[in-house]
């Protein structure tokens, strides 16, 4: 242009300004027209504070109000309000509030602005006292503060009274019909668990748009987990409607209402959505497969997880979090430390969260060393401040049986939560040390903590293991009557126990059928074990029939029930029994037992000796027990009715035992100060428990054994379940 004027500058600076990335391009157009000699105006001004404000650039843009103020145009509310505007989005509120004072001029849009100003700080409790302000002064409210403040107010917790405060203020302006203020009404009420204001909110609004149905069905999502699902699904509902009056739904809708069916269990209808998030291309949205990958998960449908997780293209930290819980969730925990292992190796970093999943895996699976190896990776990384992982790090150390680890992380944890104390006294419970565990639930009353359900299971694992059986049945009844907790089938079934335990079989099958649980396969279970214990065969033979209809594809029943019928002699029905599990396809599952050394996991089938490798075990626990074989042989114990006379007798015995495998590979390749842990997916034998026993004598050596019901503590000589499990 051969001639530019003021105008043509302000109209550049203006579109470098709108482009946001353009601040600086702004600027130099900014000093050349000033040295130009073009003289600016408060358009000018207005445009280069737009300019820092969007970049965020306070020293540019207080060097630019300085310039505005000597040039004697800063008196103008217009320019004011463009330098409140600047300062309040570099966060310099001191500022803002020091303009807004000593402005001589101020309109509508300067307190908007202020208001705004606060409401961008995320200070709920000034901008309420602004409002407040405005209104003694007869200032008109418009749409954006309003909303603003609606937003910022509907984190507060416990401010009904404010609340109704500013939705009388929002219809008293006349605002109530508008959509932005409306959605941000509906969202506030929402947020605070006042749903059915929300809804006569949303009703009263005419031609509701996307943002006003997003903000509705996201208050559903957000209700917790104490409203049932009947009310939850409502939003589904309001999501069909959506789509019948056409209207595209946004991203945060469809995150939304996946939230929905994920909390509801309602996985059909979450497919169906998922085919509308295809059709409207978010496929690719981290948010949306997210919620995608948890509602497949708790399907346990990990393969749809896996898929949903691939089609990603950006896999933040959550996607590979919720992509680990799931693996977890459907058992699969291997894969889920290999998923883990990858995240690392590509060089993400993990939060808490995804570090809290791996700790679950790790704990399922028993690996002392790598759980060691996780919780020096937390220290290391300063994540182990965080409660969620202290939480899982008590949990992880409970499942190899360090039951010290577990109290140290414990102490440490800052900021205990209801989680972190009842999942140290879950760990004094299943190892054995109940005075620890009802001393701790103590405290927790003493100190205020809200007592959940794990606590209570806790406390009557304790009563149930030392056999107290008038205070199992107090905490019992204090969880229902004081705390309104409502007893699971593990709570009722530890009563069973309780009961069985001191020999009460027709009390414990009394409660069984008036608990309300009485087809619930756990509590018959129960009772089962303590039939065979105290030699009850008859009840024990009618409680393994009820098993078998309860669990008619379990292969543990039948095998329960054909010993049951061998023991009574009633060998006819016992081959009946073997005769029915072939009929039905019903196979036992294959015996497995495994311990980790050196970073590698071995495996030991029960009745397999055909690997080679396990010639130097089979060796090495040939060896032990022909020592203990020697020193107890006078003492008549039970255990030897395996019959050791023979070489090829030992050899038959040991096959028939991976988890007796599995302590000998501990035994020789640990150091002589670390106790064995080893897992087995099914229930522990009579003689590798006695053998065990006598082994952790014999050995000096700690000994822990878990299998799918029981942790056990073998330490000179005796076992933490006392010999009933």
């Amino acid at each position: 242009m051969p001639r530019r004027d003021a105008v043509s500058w302000n109209t550049l600076i203006a579109g470098y300004s709108s482009l946001g990335s353009s601040t600086r391009l702004a600027l130099a157009a900014f000093r050349e027209a000033r040295g130009s000699g073009i003289q600016a105006d408060r358009f000018t001004y207005a445009a280069v504070l737009a300019a820092c404000g969007g970049a965020r650039d306070g020293r540019s843009g207080r060097a630019a109000h300085g310039l505005a103020v000597a040039s004697g145009l800063a008196r103008d509310a217009f320019l004011t309000n463009s330098v409140i505007d600047m300062y309040a989005k570099c966060g310099m509120i001191d500022e803002v509030r020091l303009v807004f004072d000593r402005a001589e001029e101020r309109d509508e849009a300067s307190w908007n602005l202020l208001l705004s100003a606060y409401v961008r700080m995320g200070w709920p409790e000034v901008a309420v006292h602004v409002l407040v302000w405005m209104h003694r002064s007869g200032v008109k409210l418009d749409s954006f503060a309003l909303g603003g403040i609606l937003k910022v107010c509907s984190e507060l917790e416990g401010s009904e009274d404010l609340r109704r405060m500013l939705h009388g203020c929002v219809v008293k302006v006349g605002l109530d019909l508008d959509m932005f203020v409306g959605s941000a009404m509906v969202d506030m009420y929402a947020k605070n668990g006042g749903l059915e204001e929300a809804i006569k909110v949303f009703d009263c609004m005419p031609n509701q748009n996307v943002v006003v149905y997003g903000a509705m069905i996201a208050g559903f999502a957000r209700l917790g987990n104490d409203p049932c699902p009947e009310v939850r699904i409502e939003a589904v509902r309001l999501f069909s409607n959506l789509l019948r009056m056409r209207i595209k739904p946004s991203r945060f809708t469809f995150k939304s209402v996946l939230e929905v069916c994920n909390l509801t269990d309602a996985v059909s209808c979450g497919r169906q959505i998922h085919a509308h998030v295809i059709f409207n291309g978010f496929q690719d949205d981290e948010f949306i497969a997210n919620a995608l990958i948890n509602l497949y998960s708790k399907a346990r449908s990990v393969n749809d997880s896996l898929r949903c997780f691939h089609m990603t293209p950006k896999q933040d930290v959550v996607a590979w979090t919720s992509m680990i819980t799931a693996f977890t969730h459907d058992e699969n925990f291997e894969k889920a430390l290999y998923f883990f292992i990858e995240f690392l190796s590509i060089g993400k970093e993990p939060d808490q969260f995804t570090l809290s999943s791996a700790m679950n895996a790790c704990a399922a699976l028993s690996l002392p060393a790598t759980c060691k190896q996780l919780h020096c990776y937390t220290v290391k990384s300063g994540l182990d401040q965080f409660t969620v992982c202290g939480n899982s790090q008590i949990a992880m150390y409970r499942n190899i049986g360090d039951v010290k680890a577990s109290k140290k992380t414990h102490e440490q944890i800052t900021c205990l939560d209801t989680y972190s104390w009842s999942s140290m006294v879950l760990t004094y419970a299943v190892h054995g040390h109940e005075n620890e565990a009802l001393e701790l639930l103590q405290k927790m009353k003493d100190c205020g903590v809200i007592i959940d359900n794990t606590a209570f299971l806790a406390a009557l694992i304790a009563c149930s293991q030392q056999g107290l059986m008038d205070e199992g049945f107090r905490h019992y009844e204090s969880m229902i009557s004081d705390f309104g907790c409502s007893p699971s089938a593990k709570h009722k079934a530890c009563i069973v126990d309780l009961l069985g335990r001191v020999g009460k079989m027709a009390e414990a099958e009394d409660f069984i059928m008036g608990s309300g649980s009485e087809n619930d396969p756990v509590l018959w279970r129960a009772l089962l074990r303590a039939c065979r214990i105290h030699g009850d065969k008859e009840r024990g033979i009618r409680t393994g029939e009820k098993l078998m209809d309860l669990e008619p594809f379990a292969a543990t029943s039948y095998v329960v029930l054909y010993n049951l019928y061998m023991d009574a002699g009633k060998v006819s029905l016992a081959m009946r029994t073997r005769g029915l599990m072939r009929e039905r396809g019903v196979s036992k599952e294959t015996g497995i037992s495994w311990a980790e050394s050196g970073g590698s996991i071995r495996h030991f089938a029960d009745g397999d000796s055909s690997c080679q490798q396990n010639n130097a075990v089979h060796a090495r626990l040939e060896d032990l027990l022909v020592r203990v074989k020697q020193r107890t042989e006078c003492g008549g114990t039970d255990v030897w009715e395996l019959g050791f006379q023979s070489r090829k007798a030992v050899e038959s015995s040991l096959g028939r035992h991976g988890e007796l495998l599995a302590v000998a590979f501990g035994l020789s390749t640990l150091p002589s100060v670390a106790p064995v842990t080893v897992m087995k997916n099914q229930r522990i034998s009579l003689e590798s428990h006695e053998t065990l026993k006598l082994l952790s004598g014999q050995e000096n050596r700690g000994i822990i054994v878990r299998d799918p019901t029981h942790f056990h503590r073998f330490d000179q000589g005796s076992c933490s379940c006392r010999d009933y499990w």
